[in-house]
């Protein structure tokens, strides 16, 4: 993959991304849905079961990675409906993807954006709790 096409790739997946106020990062699952080029929101609905089945198998709470919520849609002649979407974890969104056709090019490169999230994630939380423990030493001496 050209090294512009990555930087672009990059950008779409970050522009979708959505933050809670404790700085939570998550992604819906309907933009998502477009971002992996799936059509039809059924199909994609079958990714989503696969990747929660993961998460039942090892022992992780579901309800901390898909959370259903309803979001309102406007529809012809100024008419709303109401539909559901997911907010989805980084780590949700990894295992969705690792449950899509790998040899697609675009794929790839979603599985390996979310490899890289998580990673950040995890040196991030690393410097917090290093920096608490620093804090902590300090207190005693």
């Amino acid at each position: 993959m050209k090294q512009e096409n990555i930087k672009q790739l990059t950008k779409t997946f970050e522009s979708f991304k959505n933050q809670m106020k404790n700085w939570i990062e998550f992604w819906f699952a309907r933009d998502l849905q477009h971002l992996l080029w799936y059509a039809k929101w059924n199909n994609f609905l079958n990714i989503i079961w696969k990747a929660k089945t993961t998460f039942e198998t090892s022992n992780e709470k579901i309800i901390d990675h898909f959370a259903d919520v309803g979001k309102t849609i406007r529809m012809p002649k100024w008419a709303k409906k109401e539909i559901l979407d997911i907010m989805l974890t980084r780590k949700a969104c990894y295992l969705i993807a690792m449950n899509w056709d790998t040899s697609k090019e675009k794929i790839a490169f979603a599985q390996q954006y979310f490899v890289l999230q998580i990673r950040k994630s995890e040196i991030i939380e690393k410097r917090l709790l290093d920096n608490e423990r620093v804090r902590d030493c300090k207190k005693i001496n």
